[in-house]
């Protein structure tokens, strides 16, 4: 069993201003963010991290950099949580990109969205490699590890999408705000949502929320879960 700690990034200028950041360099957070990724560090205070695993781009590292401060956590870097890869899209308004006839295909069939551009990644693969990193870093660390990943938003949205069964096509349903904190627990026989979208103050409890005992032979309820 591993536990990890989904951590969007916090608010950047891009976010403020209504800008699809993508991968364009030196987006960084802003005042706002700062102080969200501050906070989400104090909410994790609790949680035994052994490992930080980051998107390469500014604002996550800013972002894993708050988590780390004051703890002695080892950390790594991993593309394969980095942003989508919008292609022509980068750099856009959200406001223009809205009237785009792709814009519908994004909001309602993402499994069959590809971004226009050279570089433009289907979002089908963007999940892909996601959650296959997710997979691979569990399987890295071993059994009982409990690790964050910072990321963004729509990647953090197609791993909660996985672990909950969803198919991709529903994964606009799931919020992840900035510097929104999710918690999945991968088991040997599937995936638990401990926590999502949590934006609160204070010292996350931990376990969050305390696991559910062991069922019984006698137990006559079938299945299991956790609340989010």
């Amino acid at each position: 069993m591993s536990t990890v700690v989904l951590l969007r990034h916090g608010r950047t200028t891009a976010n403020a201003s209504g800008v699809l950041a993508g991968w364009a360099p030196g987006v960084f957070l802003d005042e706002r963010g700062h102080e969200q990724a501050a906070r989400a560090a104090v909410r994790l205070s609790s949680v035994p991290l052994s490992h930080v695993v980051s998107s390469p781009l500014d604002r996550t590292i800013e972002t894993a950099d708050a988590l780390c401060a004051g703890r002695t956590l080892e950390r790594s870097v991993d593309e394969r949580f980095g942003e989508c890869r919008y292609g022509d899209w980068t750099g856009r308004e959200l406001a223009s990109l809205a009237k785009e006839p792709m814009w519908r295909t994004v909001q309602d069939h993402p499994s069959a969205a590809v971004f226009p551009g050279s570089d433009g990644e289907a979002m089908a693969a963007m999940q892909h490699r996601a959650v296959s990193a997710v997979r691979e870093w569990n399987a890295r660390l071993g059994r009982g590890s409990v690790y964050a990943v910072v990321s963004h938003g729509d990647v953090i949205k197609a791993i909660l999408a996985d672990a909950l069964g969803m198919h991709l096509d529903a994964f606009q349903r799931i919020c992840v705000d900035p510097a929104s904190i999710s918690i999945v627990e991968y088991t040997e026989r599937r995936p638990f949502i401990r926590v999502m979208n949590d934006t609160a103050e204070g010292v996350l409890p931990w376990p969050a929320p305390a696991k559910r005992k062991r069922r019984t032979s006698g137990d006559a309820a079938v299945g299991g879960g956790a609340g989010t």
